[in-house]
């Protein structure tokens, strides 16, 4: 698929041009206080290159999931303090996103600067099945740079076909940033012909969530390593008790199939840390995995699970990991994910962190980001990839090149 890159925009010059950017800047918050500035600063080279080159940069973003109209709490203004200071200069945020405000404040841009568009989310159009209101929500945001360029910069959101992603690069000229072409070419390696033993790591919450993903890499891969909330569904398909452990009883027969399907490569834990309720002060005892006891939930792998996955990390050449194998933003139930964690960075394989709570919890357990061959800034949209989904934030910017 060829794309134009953020190089050829460069190429053709931006000095005194507008440029729209669509970046991913959704990162979490308590209250107004980003707790991990992970997705700004992957932001920021795109960024950077822009208004050193003299470009009129102007960024456009959501932040969690306001229902389509103003909410203080989704407000980007954390998010510009932060970027201002990364970038060393005040960027500016306006106070709608094609409103007044977002015309005042793109008008009045100088050559170099950064501009920040609020909560492209609080506008219905963004997120609408109406691909009338998209296309007129693209059309409000190119008025706001006349003579523009629009470099897709978000990799979080190529995945979704929302105005400020997708219809948008239909009306500007669209240029993929180099975020979104280094995850591009990280993920390629992975489908592509990966060096082996080749090993996956999941976690997280539910079998529902990850089940096209796990259906698409079960035969490319050599080991598939299970944990987090997933693993009781299939504990339960085993036939043994998972307490009050998280249960997806709805796909109770499909990771029966799965089991089936993998022929030894899936492994599962053998032990977890449960506690009597879900608290980080609850009551925990390690049991095994097929002996939980009614009443008792398991929020983490064992330390036996984290040695045995540990081991088959430390074999792979290639691996990837999306999702936590615990509760890991409670201190007992962390070291499983820990443990895994560790054990990929140390592993010396090319190593993939599939974005989402794997990236947070590499930074707010103090691993090395070092220690891993990359952290992706979009976990949906690294499996969306992986399953073999067409990204239609990725498509669409190879139908002008």
């Amino acid at each position: 698929m060829a794309l134009k890159s953020l190089d050829d925009l460069l190429s053709e010059g931006v000095s005194g041009r507008y440029v729209l950017v669509r970046s991913d800047l959704n990162v979490p918050l308590d209250g107004a206080t980003i707790t991990d500035d992970g997705r700004v600063r992957a932001a920021l080279p795109t960024i950077e290159r822009l208004a050193d080159a003299g470009a009129k940069v102007v960024v456009t973003a959501h932040l969690g999931r306001p229902k389509g109209t103003p909410d203080e709490k989704y407000s980007l203004r954390p998010v510009a303090a932060r970027l201002g200071e990364l970038l060393g200069s005040e960027v500016p945020l306006a106070g709608d996103v094609v409103g007044e405000q977002a015309k005042a404040v793109t008008g009045s841009l100088a050559d170099g600067q950064v501009a920040l568009l609020e909560n492209v989310r609080f506008d219905p159009r963004e997120t609408s099945k109406d691909e009338g209101e998209r296309a007129a929500l693209a059309r409000d945001l190119a008025a706001l740079v006349p003579g523009a360029a629009f470099v897709s910069d978000g990799f979080g959101v190529v995945h979704r076909k929302q105005a400020s992603v997708y219809d948008v690069a239909r009306v500007l000229p669209a240029y993929a940033g180099g975020l979104v072409l280094a995850e591009l070419d990280v993920l390629a390696k992975l489908t592509g012909d990966p060096q082996r033993p080749y090993a996956v790591v999941l976690g997280g919450s539910k079998v529902s969530d990850k089940l096209a993903v796990i259906e698409a890499l079960l035969p490319k891969v050599d080991r598939l390593l299970v944990g987090g909330g997933m693993c009781f569904t299939f504990l339960a398909a085993q036939g043994h008790g998972v307490g009050s452990s998280l249960l997806e009883t709805d796909m109770v027969d499909t990771c029966k199939r799965l089991l089936g399907e993998a022929g030894g490569k899936l492994l599962l834990p053998v032990d977890v840390v449960a506690a009597d309720s879900f608290a980080a002060d609850a009551a925990t005892r390690t049991v095994a995995a097929t002996e939980i006891e009614d009443g008792w939930m398991g929020l983490d792998i064992g330390p036996e699970s984290t040695t045995a996955f540990a081991a088959a990390i430390g074999n792979a050449e290639t691996i990837f990991w999306n999702g936590p194998m615990g509760v890991f933003e409670m201190a007992p139930f962390a070291e499983g994910t820990r443990g895994v964690a560790q054990a990929i960075a140390d592993s010396g394989a090319f190593s993939v962190v599939g974005g989402g709570d794997s990236a947070a919890a590499v930074r707010l357990l103090g691993l090395p980001e070092d220690g891993f061959s990359h952290i992706s800034t979009g976990g949906g949209a690294s499996l969306e990839y992986l399953e073999g989904k067409e990204l239609p934030g990725v498509a669409v910017l190879s139908e002008g090149a």
